[in-house]
């Protein structure tokens, strides 16, 4: 485990563990289920990271994004071949929100939604960019030609 590990609720997160292993190449470490057959917690490996998962359990207060109407939390995943891990994602069912593209932040980038509402950038880092040029290409997009 790192300091910081995702935990998702999905809706059938048995189904979430095998998208994982098709979408991101995951590798399942456990599963424990419940008596009636429900996932009370899962882990798989994603590179080299744990991502923990669990069923939804509503009278627990337990929903995933789906159920919630979307989610604000974003997972990144940073790989060596965004085009191809995106086109993976998007061919195991996840829904392309935007396809990758070269950013002024010197990463190649796309976002997808999987099917359980979680939101997924990817990244390959493609040409390495001083602060003083973020900062001013951030500016730039974010106002135009904005002074100093």
């Amino acid at each position: 485990m790192h300091t910081v590990t995702p935990h998702l609720v999905c809706a059938g997160a048995a189904d979430a563990i095998e998208f994982y292993k098709k979408a991101f190449n995951a590798e399942e470490v456990r599963r424990i289920p419940t008596e009636d057959g429900k996932i009370m917690h899962a882990a798989v490996r994603i590179g080299d990271s744990m991502v923990m998962l669990v069923d939804e359990m509503p009278d627990w207060q337990c929903l995933g994004p789906n159920a919630r109407g979307g989610s604000s939390v974003t997972l990144h995943l940073q790989v060596p071949d965004v085009d191809a891990l995106f086109a993976r994602a998007v061919e195991a069912g996840a829904t392309a929100k935007m396809p990758p593209a070269d950013m002024f932040w010197g990463d190649r980038y796309g976002l997808v939604v999987d099917p359980f509402g979680h939101a997924w950038s990817i990244a390959t880092h493609v040409r390495d960019v001083s602060e003083e040029e973020m900062q001013k290409a951030a500016r730039e997009m974010t106002c135009g030609e904005c002074p100093g």
